[in-house]
């Protein structure tokens, strides 16, 4: 083993006769080191933006939510609660009403979807702390019911905070006669906002936050809730919590956990991932032919020192190990440059954000990098496989000829 290797790392660096062999072997390292880095870099910029939005996420999405199967709303069982308070990993929870209404500010009109929370939704979520302007009041001192919209509600309806122009809310009654009159045929409020939140596009023009007695009155609902919100505890193992709550309120509801609520937007992110390394993968396969005709032109060169090491007793095992160690050195120098690129590039950007998002974003400025170690090891694992096949397969057949040539010679 050490002397194949010895005479492949000979070969490698060694002044060969014909330059269009070195030239080959460098354009094989580079291609491989291109790859290679293109896969670190690539990789590790989907790892940012997955935890970039994971985090947006987050800040509305609760632990645990808890839905009817069938239909909008579910009255709320008292013990079901008590035992669901119980529950190792638990730490809080809040009910939520949700219904679509028409909101006026102004002359100006917009349907959004009104969200009645109880006060321990702070607790709960973390839109407490994405606040764009204002805060996230439920209530004054005297009890007044404030409104929440996001961001992009509020640039649609052109609201401000004041005391001076309410938010009108108009939803669709579920109970009454039939009117002539369109007015009758809704339950109308008028609120005032506390504050103006901003999280996700999707979330900022569609949710208004309102206290859960007000929307109640909006829905005609006294007490059916749409969803109750679970936050875990420190240290608490989600699929113990989520086994439990399950168990608790049986086939009729559906608990779904964070991956479950945006499950769509998870396997998407991962079936790009996966096409992004597949296409890469074969990039470097294709760059690896490079390999393939450095060694075949090599082998050729080396026909003749190839009869003095079987005049000396070397055996075809021995021959055939320096050649494929000779191409899978390639394949290593072009793995290990490309890593190296890759890290130094991807620190680059984590450090000083050289690559800019377009527009403006109050989030970010730059691409999100996230390195992780599984990324390090398994695309040196997959460039070096197939660097090993690319030396193997050329030098399994093209030794051939030569060995059983200079065996005939011998």
């Amino acid at each position: 083993m050490k002397l194949s290797w010895y005479i492949a790392k000979r070969y490698l660096f060694a002044k060969k006769s014909r330059n269009a062999i070195n030239i080959i072997s460098s354009v094989s390292v580079a291609g491989v080191a291109v790859g290679t880095m293109a896969l670190i870099i690539i990789l590790s910029v989907f790892n940012g933006l997955e935890k970039l939005v994971t985090s947006i996420f987050n800040t509305f999405d609760p632990d645990l939510k808890i839905t009817i199967a069938e239909g909008k709303t579910f009255a709320v069982d008292s013990s079901k609660l008590m035992l669901l308070s119980e529950v190792r990993g638990v730490c809080c929870y809040s009910a939520t009403i949700e219904e679509n209404a028409l909101l006026r500010y102004g002359e100006s009109q917009f349907i959004a979807t009104i969200k009645g929370v109880d006060d321990n939704y702070v607790q709960v979520s973390g839109i407490a702390g994405s606040m764009w302007d204002g805060e996230f009041a439920l209530r004054a001192d005297n009890g007044r019911p404030f409104a929440i919209p996001g961001i992009g509600v509020a640039n649609s309806l052109g609201i401000r905070i004041n005391f001076i122009e309410p938010l009108n809310i108009y939803v669709a009654r579920r109970t009454g006669s039939v009117s002539m009159n369109p007015e009758n045929a809704f339950i109308r409020r008028f609120i005032f906002t506390s504050g103006i939140f901003q999280v996700e596009q999707e979330y900022d023009s569609k949710y208004v936050y309102v206290p859960i007695d007000f929307a109640r009155e909006l829905v005609e609902h006294d007490d059916r809730i749409s969803s109750i919100e679970i936050r875990f505890s420190d240290g608490a193992d989600p699929a113990f919590v989520r086994r439990n709550v399950a168990g608790i309120f049986g086939e009729d509801y559906v608990v779904r956990d964070r991956y479950q609520q945006q499950e769509i937007f998870y396997k998407v992110m991962r079936s790009e991932r996966l096409a992004i390394f597949f296409i890469l993968t074969l990039i470097i396969i294709i760059a690896s032919f490079n390999i393939i005709g450095s060694l075949t032109m090599l082998i050729i060169e080396k026909e003749r020192d190839v009869g003095i090491l079987r005049s000396l007793g070397a055996d075809n095992n021995l021959i055939r190990k320096i050649f494929i160690f000779e191409g899978w050195l390639i394949s290593i120098i072009g793995t290990f440059a490309g890593i190296l690129l890759g890290f130094v590039i991807c620190w680059l950007q984590q450090t000083y954000g050289f690559v800019r998002l377009q527009g403006e974003s109050l989030i970010m400025d730059a691409y999100p990098v996230v390195m992780e170690i599984k990324d390090f090891l398994i695309v040196p694992a997959t460039v070096l496989t197939i660097g090993y096949w690319a030396a193997w397969y050329p030098v399994r057949f093209l030794t051939k000829k030569y060995l059983n040539k200079n065996e005939s010679k011998v």
